[in-house]
């Protein structure tokens, strides 16, 4: 293996350049910007290492481009998921440096998707080359599925992986990326939050009025605020009828390993400029309620008058963006039901309800074999012991992958925390970008050599 990091680090800037060239394609999903291009560029970088690649149609969503390419060994072979969209780079004033004008400073790289997920794409794609310069070939057969649609939350991506189910076959999979905590160590992540996302609605008059109205004119701000009033008390607890009912409790090895995973909230709150937390949580209960809590969060109000100065006047119309993060083994068509059902009890049923996303959670069991060998090659790349995750506080379309295909799935990647993704300045620190190439590169040829 050595020889192989050895290529890695001497041909750190062959990677960067592949980086360079992913991240000065402005590929946001939201916006439908240059995905066939972003596409087509990720399949010549893959036909270029020697992979055949397609690139697929996704029903109600944009295309996945699709890799393959027969290693040493045909026994085993590892399916990498990554995706080539990214988010909107906005509000642009807050960037150092354009976005999709790629720049690395005091050896970090910036540019929209260094980190979250085109960096993570080719620090495996420097691990593939290494191999096949040191070796002629990689150790094992590997797959790619590079979706473009992630970061608007994967629509269709479950009927996608049942449709090409034995396309996507593999033993194991390396999930799009992740990275070191605050103190340097390598966090691996084994599952994901479900999502439910919908939007709310509530009218009043067929235009805005003048606000003296108010005392005879229903204002639909309030009566939105008041409908959201009833999803959740001052303790943060989920007034929802049922919502609770079909919570997994963690598993013991899925406790002892939140309870093993170092304090970061202190670092956190300096980050994000806060005094604490919901709840006044720290340490074990912050990680607990963080990993294993479903959430309620309001994303968005919209409602009258929002520009400078004052306008008197009473809406004609309230929305809300309004999301749940789902644990195992909640359902979001389940939530969703439970949702309209409240609404209606509690007076509301007459706002107007939107569904715009909806992803299952899953997760690997830590005692799977897989899981024990990407930790050992953590060991083997940092010299440090990896922080073992349940599941991330976010969420991502794993489920058809574990569900479906039925694979082992571990996350680990190039980020660190203030990697800023979603946000301007975006960036990884180079070093970081290396050992992540290094981590893959230990991953294949650890996972080759063992038995089935």
């Amino acid at each position: 293996m050595e020889d192989v990091f050895r290529h890695i680090e001497e041909h750190q800037q062959e990677a960067i350049d592949d980086l360079i060239r992913l991240c000065s394609m402005p590929s946001v999903s939201a916006e439908g910007r240059a995905i066939e291009e972003t596409a087509e560029l990720v399949s010549e970088m893959l036909r270029g290492l020697g992979f055949r690649t397609q690139i697929l149609p996704k029903a109600g969503g944009h295309p996945v481009v699709y890799g393959e390419l027969a290693g040493a060994s045909r026994e085993k072979t590892i399916l990498f998921y990554n995706h080539y969209d990214v988010q909107p780079a906005e509000p642009l004033e807050l960037w150092s440096s354009p976005p999709f004008e790629p720049v690395v400073r005091d050896d970090k790289f910036y540019a929209r998707g260094a980190c979250d997920n085109k960096g993570n794409i080719a620090a495996r794609l420097a691990a593939i080359r290494a191999f096949q310069a040191v070796g002629g070939q990689v150790p094992l057969s590997l797959k790619f599925c590079i979706e473009g649609d992630e970061e608007i939350g994967s629509p269709a991506i479950e009927p996608f992986v049942e449709e090409h189910r034995q396309l996507l076959a593999a033993d194991a999979c390396l999930w799009e990326g992740g990275g070191v905590n605050w103190e340097g160590q390598p966090q691996i992540v084994l599952g994901a939050k479900g999502l439910l996302y919908v939007e709310l609605e509530a009218r009043g008059a067929n235009r805005d009025v003048h606000s003296s109205y108010a005392t005879v004119v229903p204002n639909p701000a309030w009566c939105l605020l008041w409908a959201l009033a009833t999803l959740k008390d001052s303790q943060e607890n989920i007034l929802i009828d049922g919502f609770y009912q079909r919570v997994r409790p963690a598993s013991a090895q899925e406790r002892a390993a939140v309870e093993a995973m170092p304090s970061q909230e202190e670092n956190t709150a300096r980050s994000l400029g806060l005094d604490g937390f919901l709840k006044g949580v720290r340490g074990l209960n912050y990680r607990l309620r963080h990993v294993f809590e479903p959430t309620c969060n309001i994303d968005g109000l919209s409602s009258g008058y929002q520009g400078p100065g004052s306008k008197t006047v009473l809406p004609s119309r309230a929305t809300a963006k309004l999301e749940f993060r789902l644990v195992p083994d909640q359902d979001p068509e389940e939530v969703l039901e439970q949702l309209r059902r409240h609404l209606r009890q509690k007076g509301y049923g007459d706002l107007e309800m939107r569904c715009l996303l909806g992803e299952r959670p899953a997760r690997t069991p830590i005692d799977h074999p897989f899981v024990g060998l990407v930790c050992e090659t953590a060991r083997q790349v940092y010299g440090r012991q990896p922080v073992l995750i349940p599941s991330m506080a976010g969420t991502g379309p794993l489920y058809p992958f574990v569900n479906v295909l039925g694979l082992p799935t571990a996350d680990f990647g190039v980020g660190y925390p203030e990697s800023r993704f979603h946000a301007p300045d975006e960036n990884i620190r180079l070093a970081d970008f290396l050992r992540g190439a290094k981590q893959i590169a230990a991953v294949l040829e650890r996972f080759a050599g063992e038995e089935s």
